[in-house]
């Protein structure tokens, strides 16, 4: 992969789970400008958040004017900000589908009056691809399932996204990638994850809770992954105007079997309980990442149980 170095780096949710973990691999040899509300805020406890490349601004993407004017200058745009984790979109369907819809918008609008903007990278979800995903590509049919549950406002809003990321690159000729992230986790995620809940109720022994029967079935992406897959949206070109599915379909698991492997490889002496579902579920997801593998050179590396061990120890040294 070619390295990405001299660039002026915009990063919407800069401050969060995987804008984070970006931030820290470009900001030695790139300058970096974060763009976040600072609602939640993994940089502060990063070596380096105080370092000299980094500048950190608090903003909405909903707010264009602010938005704007602190984007100008900057020629590689990351779009991560956005309101993620069921909990958060069920309770708040209203400002899911507010921020995903018209912040990228808004995003999208502002990197098109740059007077140099070689790459808008633009974080989609694997949601857009139904409750039913085996071995899914890029082209593979998006579905959205009944409206009025508050659910799908999160892949509808995300979708929106898509479609508006390429109008820009065909009507305008600006550089926009999709990414399609499936279920990453790892060091520093803040919110919702269910494999980070799992990890920090396993290292207190505590009781794990599995919503249904734990049979659904998910694929999941380290987030070293998840950045390397971004970091080469970035830096090939045959990436512009293609979105990419970017995941591990080798580490597949059950929520059942998932909280089972947490608590075997922590030693763990938690119980695993089940309790009822009160809203739609994702059954299997499961990506088919050919595309991202010939075009971009990605292949995910970290597999479940490394990935597993090195959150564990990131969660027990900062608990």
């Amino acid at each position: 992969m070619e390295k990405i170095i001299g660039k002026k780096v915009f990063i919407t949710g800069g401050a969060g789970f995987i804008g984070s973990t970006l931030v820290g691999q470009l900001i030695e040899d790139n300058e970096v400008v974060v763009y976040d509300t600072m609602d939640r805020n993994a940089i502060a406890s990063k070596p380096f958040s105080s370092h000299k490349n980094l500048t950190m601004i608090q903003g909405n993407v909903l707010d264009y004017g602010h938005l704007e004017a602190s984007i100008q200058g900057c020629d590689t745009i990351i779009h991560a900000a956005g309101i993620a984790g069921i909990d958060t979109v069920i309770k708040s369907p209203t400002k899911t589908m507010e921020v995903n819809m018209v912040g990228s918008a808004n995003v999208l609008k502002a990197a098109n009056t740059l007077d140099k903007c070689e790459r808008v990278v633009c974080f989609s979800t694997s949601e857009v691809f139904g409750s039913h995903a085996f071995s899914v590509h890029e082209g593979s049919q998006t579905v959205i399932g009944a409206v009025g549950e508050a659910r799908w406002t999160y892949a509808v809003s995300k979708l929106a996204e898509e479609h508006l990321a390429q109008a820009y690159y065909s009507e305008f000729g600006l550089p926009t990638v999709v990414l399609r992230p499936f279920n990453v986790y790892g060091p520093s995620q803040i919110g919702e994850g269910a494999l980070k809940i799992f990890i920090e109720r396993a290292l207190k022994n505590e009781t794990i809770m599995i919503h249904g029967e734990g049979t659904q079935i998910r694929a999941w992406c380290f987030v070293d992954d998840m950045v390397e897959g971004t970091l080469r949206a970035i830096s090939e070109e045959r990436a512009v105007g293609e979105s990419f599915n970017i995941g591990n379909n080798r580490s597949v698991e059950t929520i059942y079997g998932l909280a089972n492997t947490v608590v075997r490889i922590l030693g763990s002496t938690s119980e695993i309980e089940f309790s009822g579902v009160e809203m739609a579920d994702i059954e299997l997801r499961i990506p088919d990442t050919t595309k991202a593998t010939e075009l971009l050179g990605f292949t995910a590396k970290v597999g479940l149980e490394e990935g597993i061990a090195r959150t564990a120890k990131f969660i027990k040294d900062n608990l």
